[in-house]
């Protein structure tokens, strides 16, 4: 009884899994869209916002360094696919002041139009023994990987549910899965994204909005170099049993993940348990506008 019951529960599974694809969002066309990275600069941010502009996107970079900036503006028109695509660039610390970010936002958009996708690429790595690691190292990676990525995803939510379109991605990481010697600090401050992602969707989805969190393996990256000056040797061993990837590799693959907003296995499990508490969130948003279209009739 107990093997026909694992059988069924595994059938179900695989249905889900295969249908996953019929009820996923209309691909999120990027030909004219309006593409915001943060942490554009270098590395995988670089590498997205050049892969969102060969499929014809307009890019916002966001990053502090402004020589930098303008060095990746340079890099990314050099991939253009026709002459009315624009790159610009806005020098800001997205994890300081929400107000700022706020208002940053809202000069891009009233350049290039309201954001379609918003790439939360902003972060950094430090590692260390617990005990070895200073208190203000838990609080600053707090700050630049977890608000880093809130300030901007408030700073568009509204306009997006307001069209009914938008994509959000956060670029955790793989320490943002599984927790690892060396990294109680970034560790923590990376699984935070993957629960902010995953409440946030249940809240946008019935707006037709989309959120999809990448985790990257180790990535040649000018913050990889610099993250490996002060790794202790267990966590540096650890790295080693794989592979570094390139950034372009991992930036097509983030952008084709948040275009399409595809599903893994494991993402279709918690589908059982996420369709009942979708249908609640809908619910309550319909008896909502109605209420909301009763008092402005009354």
């Amino acid at each position: 009884m107990l093997l026909l019951a694992a059988a069924f529960l595994v059938a179900f599974v695989l249905l889900l899994y295969m249908v996953s694809p019929l009820i996923s969002p209309k691909p999120l066309a990027l030909p004219g869209a309006h593409v915001v990275v943060t942490g554009g600069s270098s590395g995988i941010g670089k590498c997205i916002a050049i892969e969102c502009y060969k499929q014809g996107a307009f890019i916002t970079l966001v990053a502090r360094n402004e020589d930098k900036l303008l060095q990746a503006k340079k890099e990314i028109e050099m991939h253009s696919i026709n002459d009315k695509q624009v790159v610009l660039c806005i020098s800001v610390d997205v994890s300081q002041d929400y107000n700022q970010v706020e208002n940053v936002i809202k000069q891009a958009q009233e350049k290039l139009g309201p954001v379609d996708m918003l790439v939360n690429c902003a972060g950094m790595a430090m590692s260390g023994k617990f005990e070895d690691l200073e208190v203000s190292t838990f609080e600053r990676l707090m700050s630049i990987n977890y608000l880093g990525s809130v300030y901007p995803s408030r700073a568009v939510i509204t306009t997006m549910k307001e069209r009914r379109v938008g994509r959000i991605v956060f670029v955790s990481s793989q320490a943002g899965q599984l927790g690892l010697f060396g990294f109680t600090a970034y560790s923590a401050s990376k699984f935070a994204i993957r629960g902010l992602a995953e409440a946030l969707q249940m809240e946008v989805k019935p707006y037709n909005v989309y959120i999809t969190v990448a985790y990257p393996p180790d990535t040649d990256t000018p913050g990889f170099a610099e993250e490996n000056r002060t790794k202790p040797l267990e966590t540096r061993l650890i790295s080693e049993t794989t592979s570094v990837c390139k950034p372009e590799q991992v930036a097509k693959q983030i952008v084709k993940d948040a275009i399409v907003v595809t599903m893994g296995l494991f993402r279709t499990i918690a589908l059982f348990y996420l369709g009942s508490f979708d249908s609640i969130v809908r619910r309550c948003m319909m008896q909502r506008e109605k209420s909301e279209i009763a008092d402005k009739t009354a």
